[in-house]
């Protein structure tokens, strides 16, 4: 049986942040944050936000409309928790919260300290997107670690490359 003065300390883990969406970049920045943890023992922690639906005077089609967006955040959060196990043969760290997504990033990166590293992936061929220019407008401020951009161009086998 393995003494407790052995195991790892939590704090000493590294932590990778990926912010959950169906969007194509987003693998990328799976796959990279998910061999870094592997390389360096660390783990992945991923986010996924539920934004609030704008449909003030329809409450109850309101309510709906979010109880399937959780869902579909939850259906996610699980999928991507089980490709991050695959790389990492650990379990990942998984947070959902309702609000404002680069908000939430934000405020996620301020309350747990315990992340490392945010890794965010970028559009082939475009404009970092609104989560990255919003977060670069708070590096320093509010947000105090590094953040990684993997380029939404690079193939599965680069990413292994580089990490």
């Amino acid at each position: 049986m393995a003494d407790e003065a052995d195991a790892p300390d939590p704090l000493l883990e590294r932590v990778f942040l990926v912010v959950a969406d169906e969007t194509e970049e987003m693998s990328n920045a799976l796959r990279f944050a998910g061999r870094r943890a592997q390389h360096s023992g660390g783990r992945v922690a991923l986010l996924a936000v539920v934004e609030p639906s704008d449909l003030g005077n329809w409450l109850g089609v309101g309510q709906v409309i979010e109880d399937d967006q959780r869902r579909d955040a939850e259906t996610l959060l699980h999928r991507m928790a089980e490709e991050a196990y695959r790389m990492t043969g650990k379990m990942p760290i998984l947070h959902l919260r309702e609000g404002d997504r680069r908000e939430e990033v934000v405020k996620l990166l301020q309350e747990d300290r315990t992340i490392s590293l945010l890794v965010l992936g970028t559009a082939k061929g475009s404009s970092p997107g609104p989560i990255v220019t919003y977060l670069m407008s708070h590096l320093g401020s509010s947000i105090r670690i590094p953040v990684t951009l993997v380029p939404g161009d690079l193939t599965p086998e680069e990413i292994d490359q580089v990490t």
